[in-house]
């Protein structure tokens, strides 16, 4: 019974220090996309960096229900919860980094840019994290689960030497973006901010009315 509940938890305090964990990798995605739109952030509305911010958490919410890992059914609510959100903050992290370098050359950045090289590092412990939580669903506890445990532990380690070791570098001159792109940007821009001033306005039409 005692270590029943010492599980139980450590479970909860577990699942809690994902979820803190997974909004601070909301606030890192936040802020790299952020900085990929420096070139043009000037010319931007004030409400960009929220847009920027509901834009991913939107796309967190559509991975939700895609995220959820099967043979699960004999774990504890808890845990399932647990393994549900490290896979939607893993494949939401993958699938920024897969933005990010497929579209570089719109972007203006390359391997040598801070934006990059973080999401690269993101990109890559996630892609593990989440092969060995499908590895995982597969196989009873054993020596080998404890191995895969131990290969996340070190694709882990290998991000963050290859962060130390990109840092440690002369950080590349960020380009601008190109006319095109620039021009698209805030075409994108100005069509939020005019949808944004006509629902506000319709609001207070309405409001008037009453």
């Amino acid at each position: 019974m005692i270590h029943s509940f010492f599980l139980s938890s450590y479970l909860t305090a577990y699942f809690a220090e994902t979820v803190v964990d997974s909004i601070l990798e909301f606030g890192i995605l936040v802020e790299l996309a952020w900085s990929v739109l420096r070139p043009v952030r000037a010319s931007l509305p004030r409400s960009a960096l929220l847009v920027v911010a509901v834009l991913i958490a939107v796309a967190g919410a559509a991975i939700w229900p895609f995220a959820g890992i099967q043979g699960l059914s004999s774990f504890s609510a808890v845990w399932r919860s647990l393994v549900h959100v490290q896979q939607t903050a893993s494949i939401l992290r993958i699938l920024f980094f897969l933005l990010l370098a497929g579209g570089s050359q719109f972007l203006s950045i390359g391997w040598r840019d801070r934006e990059l090289q973080v999401a690269t590092g993101l990109g890559f412990y996630s892609i593990v994290s989440v092969a060995v939580a499908a590895l995982h669903s597969r196989q009873a506890m054993g020596q080998d689960y404890r191995y895969l445990n131990r290969f996340a532990a070190v694709s882990y380690l290998c991000s963050l030497f290859y962060w130390v070791v990109s840092f440690a570098q002369q950080e590349a001159k960020r380009r601008e973006f190109s006319p095109q792109m620039r021009s698209a940007l805030l075409a994108v821009a100005g069509t939020a901010r005019a949808n944004r001033i006509a629902l506000e306005e319709s609001g207070s039409a309405k409001a008037g009315k009453r």
